[in-house]
Parts: structure tokens; sequence; C-alpha cells
């Protein structure tokens, strides 16, 4: 098991997208953020069962809602760079290498 390490500008995608979710239907805010930790366990677990994107760079979908979680296997852990919509513009993950 490798310890999860959640960037700041991840945090920060996590936060918005909790809010976007919370102002169209109360609790589902929360329901995305059960299955991001849901999928950020699998990550701790097991992350080199997801596929690579760029070169060193995998995702792994969350379920029921439309976001993939983008990340990095290190040494020291998996490195969750960021949290976005699948069909927002590639180049802004990119960007956070």
């Amino acid at each position: 098991m490798k310890p999860l390490l959640l960037r700041d500008a991840a945090r920060t995608d996590l936060s918005e997208v909790f809010q976007w979710y919370e102002k169209r239907r109360p609790g589902l805010g929360y329901e995305f953020l059960q299955a991001t930790r849901v999928t950020l366990g699998a990550l701790e677990r097991n992350p080199e069962e997801h596929p690579l994107v760029a070169a060193d760079i995998r995702k792994a979908p969350l379920r029921r809602f439309p976001y993939l979680v983008y990340f990095v296997v290190l040494d020291a852990g998996v490195s969750v760079i960021a949290v976005m919509h699948g069909r927002r513009n590639p180049q802004r993950w990119q960007e956070r290498r």
C-alpha cells in the first residue's frame, strides 16, 4: 500500500466540484466526495492497475460521476495531480506535471 499525496491543485479541484454539485442538489457534493474516496482508496492499494495517459501519468475514473483522477506513482507514494471532468481539455492537467 502506497501513501496518498494530494497536491494543492487537486484539493482545489475537489472543493470546486463539491461546491458545484452541492449547488445543484444538496447532498450530491457529499456523494461526489464519497465516490472520490473509493477511487483514492483503490489507488493506494494498487495504483499500477490504472492506464497510463502520458509518460508517467495515470488516470482512474470515478463511479457515477464523469470525473477522472490523474496521478503519478512515485517511490514515496501516489501523487494526485488533478481531479477533472473527463471532457475537460487535457492540457489543463498536463500543465501540472
